[in-house]
């Protein structure tokens, strides 16, 4: 599928968003969890930690009141410790690995501060302009391979006031099954989780069969931002002699969770 199509696919399966004139236009124009995403660094902590007591050993013959306020000092300090590391480890590494994963997986940070968005971009694509499109990454060779972007005004002021990413993602299938290339689509997740402003995004993947370039994987993420809808679209091919591979899946995961709105300039 390429972006165009995606396009036309996006815009029906959210249609009941767009004021009918932006629908007319936006069609004419292309004519065709978790809540969240995995923690990238996952830490257990002791069963012992926190709010928990060690309870009095049973074998023991006598108590030493000295020794039991130097193993409840002691305990004292490494639950400190432990919630230290805790608050470092849920508060400030997701912004590290962030840049960790992009430079390991290949991936710049693109800011679009007109239109009010930001997102991952695989560093080796090539950007190029398309009619109605924010922004459209390809990769080299293999357009049909793409990252795209497009903004659209909305009545509403959240996507929860359209529905539940279920709804949604629904409706996109539908649009999917009304082409007649389409032999098959198939819902893998529709996740919802926060930005860092706190907006609602709704994230989705799918795989759709089509007589136009096979079997291809979508990422679709959304949301709402003054008055505005963003619609992100990644397809890649996946076909059962060259499926997806490992890389270049976590590579398209980072580039679907870091969409993202920025304030307006």
């Amino acid at each position: 599928m390429r972006f165009l199509e995606a396009v036309l696919v996006l815009s029906n399966g959210f249609a009941d968003l767009l004021p009918l004139s932006h629908r007319n236009l936006f069609n004419h124009s292309y004519g065709s969890t978790s809540s969240s995403p995995r923690n990238l660094f996952p830490m257990s902590l002791p069963k012992d930690s926190f709010l928990s007591t060690r309870q009095p050993n049973p074998k023991s013959s006598y108590n030493d009141p000295d020794k039991d306020a130097f193993v409840s000092q002691c305990l004292s300090k490494r639950k400190l410790n432990l919630a230290i590391l805790a608050v470092f480890s849920y508060g400030f590494l997701p912004n590290i690995s962030e840049s960790i994963f992009a430079e390991e997986l290949e991936l710049q940070r693109y800011i679009d501060a007109k239109e009010g968005f930001t997102l991952l971009r695989p560093s080796s694509w090539i950007q190029v302009d398309k009619a109605g499109a924010a922004v459209l990454f390809e990769e080299a060779n293999k357009g049909s391979n793409n990252v795209g972007v497009i903004v659209n005004p909305v009545r509403l002021t959240s996507l929860g006031e359209f529905g539940s990413p279920q709804f949604v993602v629904d409706k996109l299938i539908q649009a999917e099954r009304r082409k007649e290339s389409t032999n098959g689509a198939e819902v893998i997740s529709a996740t919802e989780r926060s930005s860092q402003g706190g907006l609602q995004v709704y994230e989705f993947e799918y795989k759709v069969d089509s007589t136009r370039g096979g079997i291809k994987r979508i990422f679709s993420a959304a949301f709402v931002a003054s008055k505005k809808l963003y619609l992100l679209n990644i397809a890649h091919s996946d076909k059962p002699e060259s499926p997806l591979d490992v890389h270049t899946r976590k590579m398209l995961e980072q580039v679907l969770h870091s969409f993202d709105a920025v304030s307006l300039t």
